[in-house]
């Protein structure tokens, strides 16, 4: 399986500049690459080969005055974007083939330097290293300072530097990790759980442990409306805007940092203490055109269960998902009699047949571990690992409470 480790740069303030030129370039070239196909696709003609490409946009471009400055940078990084455009292409047409899970997905655009979040891609071919004193050395930039919070399990075969908009710097390795070795790191158990979230608590497992929902966003609320208040009154164009956006931006980044490590502690000791989960597959694009949108978005029910999927493939454990209309909250969980809907500010009800009192929450989630099959599958329930992509949330200081940082 492969993963993403993320590690925040510092660059200084000449290596920023070497950056911004990097990030312009790549753009520049991969803005070309789509002109390129756009005008072949109006003039009816084949769309260009990837070499062709490299060709015209790249080697031939820098020989160009309007283009010289392509060669300041490393080719690399360029051909990079060219692969980038390749792929945005490829998943386009399977999207309108119907080939690509999901919904539909658009053409390529244009990138813009406006753009909030900006990213180049160093391959092995590009000679990048790690330098003895723990620097990031990348080529026609400089060794730049690195925030290290763990060590990387092995040798990383690719790196990413991305600014994000708040205008902090990252570097994100891509690891194969060894499935055996991050088994042998999970304590054996063979504890199974249901798991129902929610809103007024984030999750209630089916043993009775309530997770009250962190709240985030309406934590930070007053603050976003504050700092958005103060953008709003700055004149376009100015510096003191620019400021402002900063403002805005380091503030909603500060409420998802917050968020994602919410979720991966728990998503963390979930996988750790049970060998079954089972969670119910929630329409979230559904409940995010409600009156409930805002506290569904704070929630984050999909990156949470996304964590829950590529941690169970690569820990050996069993993620079960249920159907979304499976009736969780109408059945008893004792007598297994369908009580019929409820209002949702209905936390608690009596069974009409066996006279049982249930909480709403508790009971649905006993229901979606029942579904799930993990009530009479408890111990060695088969693994069922699928394709996951690499993850960039697998980063930082994000690990097992029980084992060393270091690998």
């Amino acid at each position: 399986m492969q993963l993403r480790y993320s590690f925040r740069l510092y660059p200084d303030t000449s290596q920023r500049r070497s950056l911004a030129r990097v990030f312009g370039c790549a753009r520049v070239v991969f803005n070309d690459a789509v002109r390129a196909r756009e005008e072949a696709r109006a003039a009816n003609q084949p769309f260009p080969k990837a070499a062709e490409l490299s060709k015209r946009l790249i080697t031939e471009a820098k020989q160009t005055v309007e283009r010289s400055w392509l060669g300041e940078v490393s080719a690399v990084v360029l051909q990079q974007s060219l692969r980038d455009v390749e792929t945005a292409y490829r998943n386009f047409f399977a999207s309108l083939k119907g080939d690509r899970k999901g919904p539909k997905i658009g053409a390529p655009r244009f990138k813009s330097r406006k753009d909030s979040r900006q990213s180049i891609r160093f391959t092995a071919n590009a000679r990048w290293s790690i330098t003895d004193k723990g620097r990031l050395n990348l080529p026609k930039i400089g060794a730049v300072k690195v925030k290290w919070s763990r060590t990387l399990p092995a040798t990383p075969s690719s790196v990413t530097v991305i600014k994000d908009a708040a205008g902090r710097y990252f570097a994100s390795f891509v690891i194969d990790t060894d499935p055996a070795a991050d088994q042998a790191r999970m304590p054996e158990t063979d504890r199974t759980i249901g798991i129902d979230l929610g809103l007024s608590h984030f999750a209630v497992l089916s043993d009775g442990t309530k997770i009250d929902s962190p709240r985030f966003l309406r934590r930070a609320e007053k603050n976003l409306k504050k700092a958005q208040r103060e953008l709003s009154r700055k004149q376009k164009g100015s510096k003191n805007r620019e400021k402002g956006r900063l403002k805005v931006a380091r503030a909603h980044v500060k409420v998802a940092d917050a968020r994602r490590e919410f979720h991966h502690q728990l998503s963390t000791r979930l996988i750790s203490e049970n060998q079954g989960i089972a969670v119910e597959d929630l329409s979230v694009a559904g409940l995010a055109r409600t009156r409930l949108a805002k506290s569904v978005h704070d929630a984050g029910w999909s990156s949470f269960i996304s964590m829950l999927e590529y941690k169970a493939a690569r820990y050996g454990r069993t993620l079960v998902t249920i159907g979304r209309f499976e009736p969780t909250s109408q059945t008893c969980s004792t007598c297994g009699v369908k009580d019929g809907p409820k209002p949702l500010n209905v936390r608690e009800w009596t069974c009409t047949a066996c006279g049982t009192v249930h909480d709403r929450d508790h009971n649905a989630a006993i229901n979606v571990k029942t579904a799930a099959g993990l009530a009479v599958s408890a111990c060695g329930a088969p693994v069922r690992p699928g394709a996951i992509p690499a993850q960039r949330e697998e980063t930082g200081s994000h690990g097992f409470p029980t084992q060393a940082r270091a690998a």
